[in-house]
């Protein structure tokens, strides 16, 4: 199983109603379950990535599920660098970075993107308004979701 296919399953599983999944793929086994407060939990047994077709239940489920899936995003948006957890401020009490209708220059932060208990800001690569913002503080993000719709300047 190929990273795009784990990441698809991870996508899937997060929007679908299941609280445990354990895939196994020949070595490669990938377990999940919700049930915290933030998300996911991911758990791989160590296995050489295989370059076997991917099982078809994932494929089946895909199908299923993705008539649930919100309506795509339209304009320009700034999109999640990596897999982590958003946070809108820099501490639960301070106010957040941004908000809907702030206009704001390169370089200013954006968010914090938590992975594996690094925080990394992410900023604004030109000058532009906010117009939405997409993610829930504190929601788990994956790599290229949309975090902000925006207007350049």
């Amino acid at each position: 199983m190929d990273f795009k296919e784990i990441k698809e399953l991870i996508r899937i599983f997060d929007k679908s109603e299941l609280n445990k999944l354990k895939v196994k793929d020949g070595e490669f086994e990938i377990s999940m379950q919700t049930g915290f407060e933030g998300g996911t939990v991911v758990t791989t047994a160590a296995a050489p990535v295989a370059s076997a077709p991917a099982p078809a239940a994932p494929v089946a489920v895909s199908t299923a599920t993705e008539t649930a899936a919100p309506a795509a995003v339209t304009g320009d948006t700034i999109e999640s660098p990596m897999v982590g957890t958003y946070y809108a401020s820099p501490s639960p009490e301070a106010p957040a970075f941004v908000k809907a209708g702030d206009t704001v220059k390169k370089g200013q932060t954006l968010c914090i993107l938590e992975a594996m208990k690094i925080m990394n800001e992410v900023e604004a690569e030109y000058d532009c308004k906010i117009l939405e913002i997409l993610v829930q503080d504190g929601s788990p993000v994956e790599y290229d979701m949309p975090l902000f719709v925006i207007e350049k300047i």
